[in-house]
């Protein structure tokens, strides 16, 4: 209890500085979100050869790549929560709006300032303790069952950046959401739709 009150402290704490330093935080935050997804994007082509190397090797020269499965296990984790704060960012996760969209703007903009608030402090909580379990994981040296022992540690504390990254950028979306005169967004900027199109005609 008194550990979930100090991290509501510090939370809180977070929240006064980052609405205050908004104007150099808030770029610097879109910058991180964009390395992070080229992060991404990097290991998951590394995956794909990972795998393809793995099928070669099996079953053409009879010589499976040691750990491959666990490797492959391990390069997930780091896949989806490198990219996290960014599809958050860009409203790339998947909801269910059917209800949402059909009621009054006033009660739709309120419904996500609760929303917001509530996921923050719930993927603060989420991050501090992947934390915890990530130390456990670098003090005990855990390694994967098999040859050649990949480390754990690595995998787990990308929960601890996606999940903390995207709790400040809810918070800066947050800040857009109540006062957006005084707070801009700060998004990623995307490919205009119709050029993309373009582009591939």
């Amino acid at each position: 209890m008194h550990e979930l009150l100090a991290l509501a402290i510090v939370v809180a704490i977070s929240m006064v500085v980052i609405a205050f330093g908004l104007r150099l935080i808030g770029p610097a935050v879109r910058v991180v979100e964009k390395v992070l997804l080229l992060g991404s994007v990097v290991v998951i082509l590394g995956v794909m050869l990972f795998v393809c190397a793995e099928v070669v090797m099996r079953y053409a020269f009879n010589a499976p790549i040691p750990g491959h499965l666990e490797g492959s296990e391990l390069l997930v984790p780091i896949i989806v929560f490198l990219a996290l704060s960014f599809t958050q960012a860009t409203h790339g996760h998947v909801g269910m709006e059917l209800l949402v969209d059909n009621i009054p703007a006033t009660a739709q903009r309120w419904l996500n300032i609760i929303t917001l608030t509530a996921s923050i402090f719930i993927c603060a909580v989420i991050a501090w303790f992947s934390y915890k379990h990530t130390y456990q994981l670098w003090e005990y040296d855990d390694v994967t069952m098999t040859p050649p022992y990949f480390k754990t540690w690595p995998a787990a504390a990308t929960i601890v950046l996606g999940y903390g990254l995207c709790a400040v950028r809810m918070y800066i979306q947050l800040l857009h959401l109540i006062a957006p005169a005084t707070f801009p967004a700060y998004e990623p900027e995307l490919p205009d739709p119709e050029h993309v199109m373009t582009g591939s005609e």
